[in-house]
């Protein structure tokens, strides 16, 4: 099974490539942390989506430490005639069309500045482990928002509604904890309206089959000609490609329920409690200290 991890993007608020923003004192990155926790939980390959100018830098430091550990292969977020013109990357939806030479078997897909926790990655590659190559039932992990929320600021996040255990909807919001309760906002529109601690959210950890990428192909056809007249901004998600093809009847997509805890830099602010998070599941014996040393 195939990890695919994607990392193409910049972090903005956070102010530089935060992907690579060393967390311990051994100068792993969130990306080690999950690397490891997927290699606990089964899988056996990992696929870094980067831009191409990155390449030397992930090599030489989460690849070099990997490599021995698990097999590693990189793709780069290209492809389109449009994109020379444009730096920002064009979204997760194209993001992972673009691993579909190099992936072929079923995968989890992840970004790559957060933190998981094994729990999501057990779940997932127990599910992943089971689907047929050609099957059309993908899942979704679903986390407690209050499991995701950061103390410095909105976050942004998918509200999941589901029926039956498997995703209906998904609503991109900014979603953040003020005072005692817990408020989103949906990107699209302005109304805001209070989430209860225990709503599931999306954290882009999904679990895919190869049939996946016809269905990028596809929609990234439309959606280019959709938006022709200005392609300078608009983004091909992959939560927005997922919900049209559960409306339209051609996929599933199971809702796998996590206990797991998200950590991750979304502001400068909140790195100094990621690092104490993590050192304390160091501390407990979660994780083996410096992760990929040999003792």
């Amino acid at each position: 099974m195939d990890l695919v991890i994607m990392a193409a993007g910049m972090g903005s608020r956070f102010g530089g490539l935060k992907q690579v923003e060393p967390i311990d004192e051994y100068n792993n990155f969130i990306i080690d942390y999950s690397i490891f926790d997927a290699i606990k939980a089964g899988f056996d390959r990992v696929v870094f989506i980067i831009k191409e100018e990155n390449y030397q830098l992930f090599k030489s430091t989460v690849g070099a430490r990997i490599e021995n550990h698990i097999k590693v292969d990189y793709v780069f977020q290209g492809g389109l005639d449009a994109l020379k013109t444009r730096t920002k990357p064009w979204g997760t939806g194209h993001a992972i069309l673009c691993c579909k030479d190099v992936v072929k078997e079923n995968f989890a897909i992840i970004n790559a500045d957060d933190f998981y926790g094994r729990d999501a990655f057990v779940k997932a590659a127990s599910y992943a482990r089971g689907l047929d190559k050609n099957s059309t039932d993908f899942a979704i992990v679903g986390y407690k928002v209050k499991n995701t929320l950061s103390e410095n600021g909105a976050a942004k996040r998918g509200i999941c509604y589901t029926k039956n255990g498997y995703l209906e909807d998904i609503l991109e919001s900014s979603i953040e904890r003020v005072g005692g309760q817990i408020i989103a906002k949906p990107l699209n529109e302005d109304r805001m309206f209070n989430v209860d601690e225990n709503q599931e959210v999306s954290m882009n950890m999904f679990c895919f089959t190869p049939r996946l990428f016809k269905f990028l192909e596809e929609g990234l056809e439309k959606f280019l000609e959709q938006n022709k007249n200005d392609l300078t901004k608009c983004e091909y998600l992959l939560p927005d490609v997922v919900q049209k093809l559960i409306k339209q009847k051609l996929i599933t997509v199971k809702v796998l329920d996590t206990s797991a805890v998200w950590y991750g830099v979304t502001y400068k602010e909140d790195k100094p409690a990621v690092v104490k998070s993590i050192k304390k599941l160091v501390d407990n014996g979660d994780y083996k200290k410096g992760l990929w040393n040999k003792r």
